[in-house]
């Protein structure tokens, strides 16, 4: 997980990124309708209670259902490389569960383009990097961006001690061909900054839900409740905390 902490700018491997999840935020068994347990990254269960995040519309990115039993509401950062980890688990998620109608999932924007205590900026392309996206929406409705999306997480490096600039922003327009959408006008929009109050917006949002750094998730249940889903955790925690919560629907 990439966090604003200077201590975070170091690059560690994919399970290092699910153990430091793990120590910095105590795994918690977390019962759902007095049915099988639900691991989630969180403090602890009361937690859950004091998520405060604005309600899912249909002014969020959604892939899937929009009305789905379960909705992943993902912050991330395309200049992480923990979010292009839990990006592919995200990806099969919704090859699995997506076509029935079950799960949906729901980006929101958490750059990590802000400077900390000490100056430094961990990942200095991410708001431009969120803010295309948003071009991407703008230009293209909702399909364009999750075309736009994917292509993105495919081919970007994030940033790492072998690429600390991460993804050439030269790129960026080249995505945007990819998935349809007019260059001259995508370059228009990411340089007129259209976008940068909506990603603040989301950064915001995120910030009075909890999240600590990213990626970070939190399951919306079938009745409604909201459970953290705090790193790049593996598609088997995932699947398992879907199941597990769809075996309790009626």
């Amino acid at each position: 997980m990439d966090s604003q902490s200077p201590s975070s700018s170091s690059l560690i491997t994919l399970p290092g990124a699910i153990i430091i999840a793990g120590a910095l935020i105590t795994v918690a068994i977390i019962w759902v309708n007095k049915s099988a347990p639900i691991p989630s990254t969180t403090k602890n269960t009361s937690a859950i209670a004091e998520i405060n995040m604005r309600p899912v519309t249909s002014a969020d990115h959604i892939l899937g259902n929009p009305n789905a039993t379960i909705k992943i509401v993902e912050y991330s950062d395309p200049s992480c490389p923990y979010c292009k980890i839990f990006n592919t688990t995200m990806v099969k998620i919704m090859d699995e569960y997506g076509p029935s109608g079950k799960v949906a999932w729901v980006y929101r924007h958490w750059p990590l383009d802000k400077p900390d205590a000490n100056g430094n900026i961990l990942h200095k392309n991410a708001g431009n990097e969120a803010q295309a996206l948003e071009c991407a929406a703008g230009l293209g409705g909702n399909d364009k961006f999750w075309v736009f999306e994917k292509r993105f997480y495919e081919i970007t490096p994030s940033v790492t001690s072998e690429t600390p600039d991460g993804l050439d922003q030269k790129q960026l327009p080249e995505i945007a061909k990819f998935a349809g959408i007019d260059a001259v006008s995508f370059n228009d929009c990411l340089s007129s900054g259209r976008f940068k109050d909506k990603v603040e917006a989301d950064y915001t949002d995120g910030i009075n839900a909890g999240v600590i750094g990213t990626p970070y998730s939190i399951i919306i249940t079938p009745s409604g409740s909201k459970i953290p889903l705090n790193g790049a955790q593996p598609y088997a925690t995932v699947k398992a905390a879907i199941d597990t919560l769809l075996s309790d629907v009626k």
